[in-house]
């Protein structure tokens, strides 16, 4: 309707200008007071039917004229000003149009044979703040029947796409047990080129099908998406906390934000440019270990104090892998934090770096006794230090933090720094100053 107002606006705009041409071209056509004197012969049989010696008159007749006519055009313009609503849209209009004023941010489910996906949809559903700005698509692998039932039990509210080929990876005969392996990472190239290919999206969250999402998760995403645009030394944003157990986080910091080294997942957004960097080279299998290959990694991504996703799926190809010990336990934040309104500035690298290595280096240096037993004085932060591979898993193990490496990064580090909660006080985990790199043979 809007498109069809607006032509009808052009359209009377150029006949006032058409108008306005064909006056100046009668008023230059106009005879001057000397040719009065003399009219041309064309003139002179007219002038002789019809005369007159009132030149004088003849003027003020056609100013007369031009000043009606003058009017007649104030008024027409006056009406198209009082119209400018049926063209112009409202901003009740913009609020109800199709396409959103801010950035559409899909959820992309990753599922193949749990029926529990219902919990995860369940959650999504509830906590989500708007369908169009954060679409839900259900991309289902395994081809199982009951899996794709309760998908589809939630009609148009979400999307379901079925992974076709469902036949076996061709692998190396001692790999045949990690057939899942292959699968998993052979699902996640396509779906996540049906996101930015097929659907042209320009970010995604993306979220497995054993994962609950806090009430902030939106929020949360919403807010650090300007971050992950803006900073090329960031290609993901995490939900998760890998030390992020009870008791191991400060549950009055639950807007409290980290860059760190390692890759999280469980609950991740990515660009589409990223995604272009990383599908050429997209691993047959095993795809969140190549995910925190240096080559990959290269020390880029956030993750929150307390996670904003919960891991309730013990059963799966890694065979239940951390689940008893360490994923059962993680909080999953309960309150909600307005993080679109919080200044995450803090976050950008070069600030970052100097600011957290100056609360960590600046950290009296306590024992290991000290920690365990409790006998830390004072408020902290503290510090307590490791200088090999072999201290620091003797450490975090002992601490009952993680203590696996991948490509020489511990879960959660930043420049070597593991940060955790220990009866109440913080600490920080962290190789001796003047750190430079990781090792990538501590693995």
């Amino acid at each position: 309707m809007f498109r069809k107002q607006g032509s009808l606006i052009l359209f009377g705009t150029f006949l006032l200008i058409t108008w306005n041409a064909i006056l100046l071209f009668l008023l230059w056509g106009r005879p001057t007071l000397s040719q009065l004197d003399k009219p041309r012969p064309e003139q002179a049989e007219a002038a002789a039917a019809k005369p007159t010696g009132d030149v004088m008159g003849d003027v003020l007749e056609m100013a007369d004229s031009i000043a009606a006519e003058l009017e007649t055009q104030k008024e027409i313009l006056l009406q198209i000003r009082s119209h400018q609503s049926l063209w112009r849209p409202s901003n009740k209009s913009k609020a109800n149009a199709a396409v959103p004023t801010q950035p559409v941010i899909p959820i992309l489910v990753i599922a193949c044979n749990r029926v529990t996906v219902r919990r995860c949809l369940d959650k999504l559903l509830e906590h989500r703040p708007s369908e169009e700005l954060h679409p839900i698509i259900v991309s289902q692998d395994c081809g199982h029947a009951d899996t794709a039932e309760v998908i589809r039990s939630y009609g148009k509210r979400v999307a379901h796409l079925q992974q076709p080929d469902l036949s076996d990876v061709a692998v190396k005969p001692q790999h045949k047990k990690f057939q899942g392996y292959y699968k998993i990472s052979r699902h996640y190239h396509w779906a996540l080129n049906q996101v930015f290919r097929r659907l042209s999206h320009s970010a995604v969250v993306i979220v497995e099908d054993d994962l609950e999402v806090a009430p902030d998760f939106f929020e949360y995403f919403r807010a650090t998406l300007p971050l992950l645009e803006a900073d090329p030394s960031l290609w993901c944003v995490s939900a998760w906390n890998d030390n992020g157990r009870d008791g191991y986080v400060d549950p009055g910091k639950a807007e409290l934000l980290y860059r760190t080294d390692f890759f999280p997942g469980l609950g991740w957004m990515l660009l589409k440019e990223q995604w272009e960097e990383l599908e050429p080279k997209w691993p047959a299998s095993f795809w969140d270990d190549w995910m925190r290959d240096r080559e990959q990694r290269r020390n880029r991504c956030l993750r929150p104090e307390i996670s904003r996703t919960l891991t309730f799926g013990r059963q799966g190809v890694s065979l239940g892998q951390f689940y008893d010990k360490y994923l059962r336990y993680i909080r999953l934040n309960t309150q909600f934090v307005p993080f679109t309104k919080l200044d995450l500035s803090y976050l950008k690298e070069d600030a970052y770096r100097k600011a957290f290595e100056q609360e960590v280096y600046g950290a009296p240096l306590v024992t290991y006794e000290e920690v365990a037993q409790g006998q830390l004085k004072g408020p902290g932060p503290f510090r307590l230090q490791y200088s090999s591979r072999d201290s620091f898993k003797l450490l975090a193990k002992n601490l009952g933090i993680m203590d696996d490496l991948k490509s020489g990064v511990p879960r959660t580090g930043y420049r070597g720094i593991v940060t955790f909660v220990s009866r109440g006080r913080r600490v920080f985990l962290a190789p001796p100053p003047g750190w430079s790199q990781y090792d990538t043979t501590w693995s």
